[in-house]
């Protein structure tokens, strides 16, 4: 496993180098992806505001993700979040054994705790690199506790 993640991260820096080379990172909107819109995310003309999630090579971005339901617990929304990323990499061709990188944004710092016990271990043996942040004023969007995205290889 950490083989394979090795050779994903090597493949994500490749491609970094890569896009930067086409000038893609300047502008170009010529970048292939295979995006899927999110469901019931759309703009007044109904133009996707944003993917669920994005290809690029043999890396699937996935857009963060939250709970926007009760109960308000920091356990119960941190398993739906976790179970959504679940399903978004699975229809995208991955898994969570596969994901490089977890960014978590908490409503409340106090939760971090909370959040981890259930976190832990629904990557696999060989958890992915994550950042973990609080956010400022106004809190995470909607009525979510936490919310999560990632990358991950296919």
């Amino acid at each position: 496993m950490k083989t394979e993640r090795r050779t994903a991260l090597k493949g994500l820096f490749a491609s970094i180098v890569g896009v930067m080379g086409m000038g893609l990172l300047s502008g170009s909107k010529s970048a292939p992806t295979e995006g899927k819109p999110a469901p019931g995310v759309s703009a007044p003309d109904d133009v996707p505001l944003f993917s669920g999630n994005t290809k690029f090579g043999n890396l699937v971005f996935i857009a963060g993700k939250g709970a926007h339901v009760e109960p308000f617990t920091i356990a119960a929304h941190t398993d739906i979040v976790l179970k959504e990323l679940e399903s978004e990499l699975i229809k995208a061709g991955s898994s969570m054994e596969k994901v490089l990188k977890v960014t978590v944004f908490l409503n409340d710092i106090a939760d971090y705790k909370g959040m981890n016990e259930v976190y832990k271990g629904r990557f696999g043996k060989n958890p992915p690199v994550r950042t973990t942040v609080a956010v400022a004023k106004g809190g995470v969007p909607g009525n979510s506790l936490v919310e999560m995205d990632c990358i991950a290889y296919i």
